[in-house]
């Protein structure tokens, strides 16, 4: 079990940033590749971007690249997502999630956090 805890949302308008964390509890984090996934009201669960258990590597869904930035720090046992130029389509519940290896899917990720909202006001 890897329990995950996420920690930054909140409200913030149109243009600003926030800053993500996931908490993750246990000796193994470092083995595990991290994601974070969102879900706007209505949607499904969609992939934001994952780092591999080294964060030597990153993948980004098109719609975030170059706003968004993935990190991990396997000494705090903890990964971030640093969001930029926010506008109301990045609205929604952000998960942080755990899987063995990087992965964009969903059914890739073994444990997950309860979500944080982020809500952005245009």
């Amino acid at each position: 079990q890897v329990p995950l805890v996420e920690s930054g949302g909140g409200l913030v308008q149109a243009g600003g940033s926030l800053r993500l964390s996931c908490a993750a509890s246990g000796r193994t984090f470092r083995n595990y590749a991290m994601a974070w996934f969102r879900q706007a009201p209505g949607k499904e669960r969609e992939f934001v971007a994952v780092i591999s258990s080294s964060g030597g590597s990153t993948i980004y869904t098109d719609s975030v690249k170059g706003r968004f930035t993935i990190s991990r720090d396997n000494g705090e046992n903890t990964v971030s997502l640093q969001m930029n130029s926010l506008n109301a389509e990045d609205t929604a519940v952000y998960y942080c999630a755990a899987g063995p290896l990087v992965s964009r899917s969903a059914h890739g990720m073994n444990f997950w956090g309860k979500g944080t909202l982020v809500t952005v006001s245009s």
